[in-house]
């Protein structure tokens, strides 16, 4: 984790970041604070919301799947529900 910054660092010094499970706190706590439903809005469903955006904005499955950090392209388009036809063609046009 050298030259990076965290976004929830650990406050035990053990770790250098949060868990997911109290990331997973974190979020709930924060929809509740602004009058949500917890149960619509989990870590994990903003996680595939953020690749989905970034994908519908920019086309580039690459860069999804670095970002998610799947090292299989086929993980990448099943995750965000992409059509087999349509992640072949971006992937055709992306070098590797």
């Amino acid at each position: 984790m050298l030259g990076r910054t965290l976004l929830f660092p650990s406050s035990f010094h053990e770790r250098t970041h949060i868990s997911a499970r109290q990331y997973a706190r974190l979020v709930r706590d924060w929809v509740s604070a602004i009058g949500l439903e917890p149960g619509g809005y989990g870590a994990h469903a903003l996680r595939r919301t953020k690749a989905a955006l970034i994908y519908r904005k920019t086309g580039n499955l690459r860069a999804v799947q670095l970002l998610l950090g799947h090292t299989k392209f086929d993980s990448t388009v099943r995750y965000l529900g992409v059509d087999l036809e349509v992640a072949l063609s971006i992937a055709e046009k992306i070098d590797v």
